[in-house]
């Protein structure tokens, strides 16, 4: 047997070395890893076990790596070594949602890769950005109400209304504006998909395919919802390429290039794709921008030096939310470290769950294909000898000549298989902090009743709920 390697040069061990949290007979650890805290659970285990462990979720068992250069060794890996794990494609299936490039594997996920960079390239976000800018400016509105009403915002909730009505723009060309709109929106229905999906995904038995519960029933009529304005989406799109026969030529958004493609004889894209990509963008690229800004806000807040000094650089280069430029945003360098401390210390995936194609050495274990095999993404990231005073929040050390040690934080991923938004996410996180800063004074962010908020896991890892009170800037 061939065992391609990760990290060569060492005697194999077996899965059934490593160490391991007392379970449970069948269940395992599967009750120890249920709830809002996993990632927390997780990484306790990590400092009591070490950087390699497994654990069981039912029968299975699960290794565990967090050590940075495995965990990077691994990512790299993709998509030839390592999936994501197979049970999230049934879950999508059982919803009635088709997999996009998040979930597709193999030759589907190449052929879906080159368009959807494309789509998410620097060249594309900025010709977007006026339509950005739009959006930032609705959320300006609708926080200078609340300022002259004297009545907090929930902070995550209008945050993710930003991040939905961005990437809806960018990548369908729709004006859905949940900024300005209230009750159940699509932003509603992401939520509880999320939710849902991350819940399903750790349970160490599909009871839901036998009972369903309340919130079974609540996802499933968040899933339709979800492939209902999906459908509008290609629809409308449909209707104004048929109308207009140049787009399929030259493609003004990410949805019309992928319509465009998929009627191409031989492109091995069909409408299931088509689905597939817009419904994924739509969840995956809403809670980890919307997550990310969210706890950069409550820690700009904690840390009031950081705070002055942001906004002075927002003051200098970009004073006028209405007026915002890319060049201007370009500019913001403090900003921009301060958003990639906050992924440091809160990343939006504090692991990634993968799955074993083939028999694997990781770290100078004997990996067996089908294996789950989670990525710890913050364990050294809070490494004081990697970055000194860890736990403190010092944006410093993104800037020129500080100490950040790069390859050590993956908020994207790494190898083939990174994030293709990630331009976007921080172009997004820092018009909104930037236009926050520039036209507000931020009295209060407070965390119902506590001194910080809870880190509550579902899909992506956010803050519990935040109320942030503002006052408008003469």
């Amino acid at each position: 047997m061939t065992v391609p390697s990760i990290n060569a040069g060492r005697s194999l061990r077996r899965l059934s070395d490593l160490p391991s949290p007392p379970g449970l007979p069948l269940l395992g650890n599967a009750l120890q890893l249920r709830g809002p805290r996993l990632h927390l659970t997780m990484e306790d285990w990590a400092r009591t076990y070490g950087p390699s462990y497994r654990f069981r979720i039912g029968p299975r068992d699960a290794m565990v790596v967090a050590g940075h250069d495995t965990v990077l060794e691994v990512l790299r890996a993709r998509p030839d070594g390592f999936r994501r794990p197979a049970m999230v494609e049934k879950i999508c299936d059982e919803l009635g949602e088709p997999t996009g490039i998040f979930l597709s594997e193999g030759e589907k996920w190449k052929r879906q890769r080159r368009m959807i960079m494309h789509g998410f390239s620097p060249q594309a976000v900025k010709r977007y950005f006026p339509r950005l800018v739009q959006v930032s400016q609705r959320l300006r509105k609708r926080w200078e109400a609340a300022a002259r009403e004297q009545r907090s915002v929930g902070l995550g909730d209008d945050l993710k209304r930003y991040t939905v009505d961005t990437l809806a723009g960018l990548a369908f060309g729709a004006d859905i504006n949940t900024v300005e709109t209230s009750g159940e929106n699509i932003q509603h229905h992401i939520d509880i998909v999320l939710d849902g999906m991350g819940r399903r995904q750790m349970s160490p038995f599909p009871y839901w395919r036998y009972l369903k519960l309340p919130q079974d029933r609540r996802l499933e009529r968040s899933a339709r919802a979800v492939s209902r304005a999906t459908a509008e989406f290609i629809a409308q799109v449909k209707a104004e390429m048929a109308s207009a026969p140049h787009l399929a030529d030259t493609p003004a958004t990410l949805l019309q290039a992928m319509l465009a493609v998929s009627t191409e004889p031989d492109s091995g894209l069909d409408d299931d794709d088509v689905v597939g990509n817009v419904a994924t963008l739509l969840i995956a690229g809403e809670d980890t921008t919307a997550s990310s800004l969210t706890w950069l806000v409550w820690l700009l807040v904690q840390n009031p030096d950081a705070l002055q000094r942001a906004r002075a650089e927002v003051l200098q280069h970009a004073p006028d939310p209405a007026a915002f430029s890319i060049e201007q945003m370009d500019a913001l360098d403090y900003v921009e470290a301060c958003a990639q401390e906050a992924m440091r210390l809160k990343p939006a995936t504090p692991f990634i769950p993968l799955e074993t194609l083939s028999d694997r050495e990781v770290n100078g274990v004997l990996v067996p294909a089908g294996t789950l095999l989670f990525c710890l993404v913050r364990h050294d990231c809070m490494d004081d000898k990697l970055f000194p005073q860890a736990g403190r929040f010092l944006p410093e050390r993104w800037l020129p000549g500080g100490d950040a040690l790069r390859q050590a934080v993956l908020p994207f991923g790494a190898g083939a298989r990174m994030c293709p938004g990630r331009y976007l996410s921080l172009l997004e996180i820092k018009v909104a902090i930037a236009m926050l800063l520039a036209s507000f004074d931020v009295l209060e962010v407070s965390a119902a009743g506590r001194s910080t908020p809870e880190e509550m896991m579902s899909f992506v890892m956010t803050p519990s709920a935040l109320q942030m009170r503002l006052r408008a800037r003469s």
